[in-house]
């Protein structure tokens, strides 16, 4: 594609552009290790606090090294020279990779039906919940998240759970390619704060729920809601679409979000409460799963989800209510809920036991551990054992929240690493504990041994809870990153034990 092609497509117009235009180019990337011959290179600022932006991905050493391996244009927006290669000056180096990446490709939103879900929790089993109803509504579906992406049969690791502009719209470009009809992926506040989705077009956007996360970055509840409300600024306003937005009626942001888009765009409520258009009752929950009552569009169907709990129950009225926005029939979605896959570390049971249960979870909010455990009390176990601890150089205001939700709903509480990172473990440990005002928990810093504890300790009737990592495969520390899962480690000491 030419290079006249793209710049014609940024919004704003560049600042400058010192070079040649008319040059081809081959390839889009905002990391320098991925530059080929024929490159537009775009780097971008730091967006890390208390981080330089070469430290983060930009400046003017990451862009030396593009252009030594073949970068044929630049876009900063630094005022740097560079010999051979075309510099484009802009104010906003997230928003042009943006624009970008979105011509480059070929804009792969318009060609494949796209959802969005947004939230502090629920993102992941609402995007694995709907890419099942669409795979089996014969619409072969991508996804990007959290967990993974997924490209038709091909599964890729997920960096992170919403991906950079240019990583976003290849592949979405690759789904179309292998002939998928959808995709849905989560997009993440931080996502929507640098204009990550910048130029996709949203047939719907699901909004599940917000309570206390990242606020290290986002600094107030207000802002982090700002970011979250941005998805559906962006879909009032994209060119193309009409898009459909799905809010949690329940939960006080979905009110505000419905009270200032319900008149801009087409609006589906779920939840439990009256008003709710797809609205859950009479909800069951066992070892088996859940089943309630749907009441949508005056009719009323008998949902069976093989997952626990009531904030599934909400995810799953998410991923109905986003099937019917997509033109689905909201009886047929209801049938294959019942065959709905296990999603990794969401309440994943262990398996290797039948005396006690052990389940895994990715819990790391005080909400998400307070709802969690909640589930597994409506289980009616003997005891609670809980396994949990705070990741490192992340929101430190929820440590002590996180402490009093364990302590309250458990019978006994192991506190222990999660991903420390840069911090001590023993003094995010401490910042746990210091908000615990029960004598029913101990310290153990090593993970690997609090899990083998609680296995090792759990009676006949109980349910361990390991929370706060769920499906990650690898411990992050200071200085290194080692593998270890959890379900991994419970289903070892699941085997000691027996042994």
């Amino acid at each position: 594609m030419l290079l006249t092609k793209i710049l014609s497509a940024l919004q704003p117009e560049p600042v400058k552009v010192a070079g040649p235009a008319d040059r081809e180019v081959t390839a889009l990337t905002h990391d320098s290790r991925q530059v080929s011959a024929g490159a537009l290179f775009v780097a971008l600022p730091s967006v890390t606090p208390g981080r330089s932006g070469a430290a983060a991905g930009g400046g003017s050493r990451f862009v030396l090294e593009a252009v030594e391996k073949g970068a044929v244009a630049v876009i900063t927006s630094e005022i740097i020279e560079v010999p051979r290669a075309t510099v484009i000056r802009v104010n906003d180096a997230r928003a042009a990779l943006a624009d970008a990446a979105a011509v480059f490709y070929g804009h792969p939103s318009l060609q494949l039906q796209t959802a969005g879900v947004t939230g502090t929790n629920g993102k992941t089993t609402t995007t694995f919940l709907l890419k099942h109803l669409l795979d089996v509504a014969e619409r072969p579906c991508g996804l990007i998240g959290t967990v993974r992406y997924m490209v038709g049969p091909r599964e890729l690791p997920a960096a992170r759970t919403t991906p950079e502009a240019s990583d976003v719209q290849r592949l979405l470009r690759e789904m179309r390619d292998v002939n998928c009809r959808a995709a849905v992926m989560e997009v993440s506040s931080h996502a929507l704060e640098q204009d990550r989705v910048r130029g996709m077009e949203f047939d719907t956007a699901i909004f599940t729920n917000l309570s206390q996360d990242h606020l290290d970055y986002h600094g107030t509840m207000e802002s982090y809601f700002a970011a979250k409300q941005k998805l559906f600024e962006h879909i009032a306003a994209q060119p193309h679409k009409r898009g459909t937005a799905v809010l949690n009626i329940d939960d006080r942001h979905g009110r505000r979000i419905f009270d200032r888009f319900g008149h801009e765009v087409t609006t589906i409520t779920f939840g439990q409460s009256s008003n709710a258009m797809f609205r859950a009752a009479d909800l069951r929950t066992d070892l088996h799963g859940t089943q309630y009552s749907l009441h949508a569009g005056g009719k009323s169907y008998l949902v069976r989800l093989p997952l626990f709990g009531s904030f599934n129950v909400y995810n799953s009225l998410a991923a109905l209510a986003a099937m019917h926005a997509l033109g689905h029939d909201v009886r047929k979605s209801v049938a294959a809920l019942k065959d709905a896959p296990q999603v990794p570390g969401r309440l994943e049971m262990v398996p290797g036991t039948k005396s006690f249960r052990v389940f895994v979870d990715y819990a790391h909010t005080p909400d998400a551990l307070e709802n969690v455990l909640r589930t597994v009390r409506s289980l009616d176990p003997e005891r609670v054992l809980t396994v949990f601890g705070c990741g490192g150089d992340r929101d430190r205001a929820k440590r002590g929240p996180m402490g009093r939700a364990a302590e309250d709903l458990s019978d006994w509480c192991i506190v222990t690493s999660d991903n420390p990172r840069s911090e001590d473990p023993g003094e995010i440990c401490g910042e746990i504990t210091s908000a615990m005002r029960r004598n029913n928990h101990e310290v153990m810093l090593d993970r690997r041994a609090a899990i083998r504890r609680a296995v090792t300790i759990a009676a006949p009737g109980d349910i361990v809870l390991i929370a706060g990592k769920g499906h990650e495969a690898v411990q992050e520390f200071s200085d290194r990153k080692v593998p270890f899962d959890d379900v991994a480690e419970a289903a070892a000491a699941i085997r000691g034990r027996a042994a």
